[in-house]
């Protein structure tokens, strides 16, 4: 297997599996149900093969492959890779199979087409991420919304259809956003160096040269997009509603990777083509950063419904990611990167577990059950571990990337305010009451409901089999970040690096 070919049949291997479902008969349930785990897992075992021969020494994009694609406009197909993107893509498809495993029995519905849509998301996901050409981005940026809005519009809950609308007309409006700042930095690249071209290595070299007034402008629009799919606050309305209506699988995906895509978008674009405007901006975006932070936690500390909880979580947990990518030291950015890996985890697993309960009871609020630990040990046992992960507890994986962050902000020359780190730590506190809260709740007490005695029965070992992973990594980040942390050190390294060199004026 040709290197360099290596990214192309990541993105090959779910695209001609979504196309082979197609033809299989919609009666052979179990017979999709395989295939989507064996093209899943092929689609994993291709990026452990990627990540055995990725240089973390090495802040270059590698396995790169690029040719012309559309020759009058000089765009092409143009794929890399990097530490940080790397550990995405990883996070992508590992995640993948697990999700098809966890709706074994959830999706009945037309699972070919689930299955179809699916890998099809993938695709999108892994393109977003290995894309080195503008247009070709977001080309994926704007093809993994239809897969999301029909996994969300068909298998949804009742108001699915009022939330997959809500969802798609807001990152619609983003993208139309940056693709007008796309084709702006593209012109203006033209003109100014004679080449037309939309490689983003190339564009690298022209975005701080962009005027001030015309590059806050360009930052503006690419920030906006970005910070509607994380999403930052006040841009957050969407997500509490797609996280409820979506099925499990759509909800994990959701968290676990899509959000991830804002932030991903922030470190690969805004800040490394504008560095001026982000420097400049970066106290208000922290700003916006920190109120989300405590205001996801506090709202989430009042849902009566389990996944709308988890759902603020993630608005407070991403808020974290913004603030580390726009503390702009190496340490926060750093942070930035594991938590977003860390939230995938521990977000992914809540989903997961709050869907197992929704299988059996098909209710989610948290006034229906309590005294659970009695029924289903086992249960709770992951419970609390997901919940242990999300709010933080030090020897678990959310522990690293969060103290890596407040480290950085407050150390931060950028922001040069330390009350930025004290309003975010306390994100950290209010996590550990909504979740610990919910917990108690659900789990200990007495049996409030004695129909739970026999309609609820603990773990089967396809549901431990899907959760064992991700609790193996939780506990692997918490105890010996390093293996990850180093596979992006170079690359944050080298982000940074052109950040103050091309604002050495504004950093001063």
């Amino acid at each position: 297997m040709e290197q360099n070919l290596l990214l192309t049949y990541l993105l090959l291997t779910p695209l001609l599996g979504s196309v082979i479902v197609l033809f299989l008969k919609k009666e052979n349930v179990r017979v999709i149900r395989w295939y989507a785990l064996a093209v899943s897992s092929i689609v994993f075992v291709i990026s452990i093969i990627v990540y055995a021969g990725f240089d973390s020494s090495n802040p270059q994009f590698q396995f790169t492959h690029s040719f012309v694609w559309i020759k009058s406009l000089n765009i092409c197909y143009s794929v890399g890779i990097d530490g940080i993107s790397l550990l995405l893509v990883l996070l992508t498809t590992f995640l993948t199979p697990l999700t098809f495993l966890s709706t074994w029995k959830a999706i009945e519905k037309n699972v070919k087409m689930f299955t179809f849509s699916m890998l099809l998301l993938e695709v999108g996901m892994i393109g977003v991420f290995i894309s080195l050409d503008l247009f070709l981005f977001y080309i994926f940026w704007e093809a993994m919304l239809i897969p999301m809005y029909f996994i969300i519009g068909i298998w949804g809950g009742e108001r699915r259809i009022y939330a997959s609308v809500k969802f798609f007309i807001f990152t619609m409006f983003g993208s139309l956003l940056m693709l007008v700042a796309i084709i702006w930095l593209i012109v203006f690249s033209s003109n100014l160096t004679g080449t037309f071209t939309s490689n983003l290595l190339e564009l690298y070299k022209v975005g701080p040269q962009v005027p001030h007034n015309i590059q806050a402008w360009m930052f503006g629009a690419f920030f906006l997009s970005f910070a509607i799919k994380v999403p930052l606050f006040p841009l957050h309305t969407w997500l509490p509603d797609a996280h409820v209506e979506a099925p499990t699988a759509g909800s994990v995906i959701l968290a676990g990777v899509l959000l991830k895509m804002g932030t991903y978008g922030m470190i690969r674009f805004c800040v490394p083509l504008f560095p001026q405007s982000a420097v400049e901006y970066a106290p208000i975006i922290s700003v916006f950063a920190v109120i989300g932070i405590i205001y996801g936690a506090l709202v989430a500390m009042v849902q009566p419904d389990m996944k709308k909880l988890v759902a603020y979580s993630s608005v407070s947990h991403l808020g974290f990611v913004v603030l580390g990518i726009f503390a702009m030291t190496a340490e926060s950015m750093q942070g930035a990167v594991i938590q977003m890996i860390n939230h995938g985890l521990s977000t992914g697993a809540l989903f997961l577990l709050v869907g197992v309960l929704y299988e059996r009871t098909h209710r989610r609020d948290i006034a229906f059950y309590g005294g659970i630990a009695r029924l289903v040990p086992v249960y709770a046992t992951a419970l609390m571990i997901a919940s242990l992960s999300s709010m933080g507890l030090p020897g678990l994986n959310g522990f690293v990337g969060e103290f890596l962050i407040l480290l950085g902000a407050f150390k931060s020359s950028v922001l040069n305010n330390w009350w930025f780190t004290i309003f975010a730590a306390t994100g950290v506190i209010f996590a550990a009451v909504y979740l610990l809260w919910m917990y108690q709740r659900v789990v200990w007490g007495e049996v409030k409901n004695h129909k739970l005695e026999h309609e609820l029965t603990d773990l089967n070992k396809r549901e431990i089999i899907v959760l064992i992973p991700i609790f193996v990594f939780i506990l692997w980040i918490g105890v010996y970040p390093g293996t990850f942390l180093k596979l992006s050190e170079a690359s944050v390294h080298s982000i940074l690096q052109q950040v103050t060199t091309q604002s050495f004026e504004l950093l001063k």
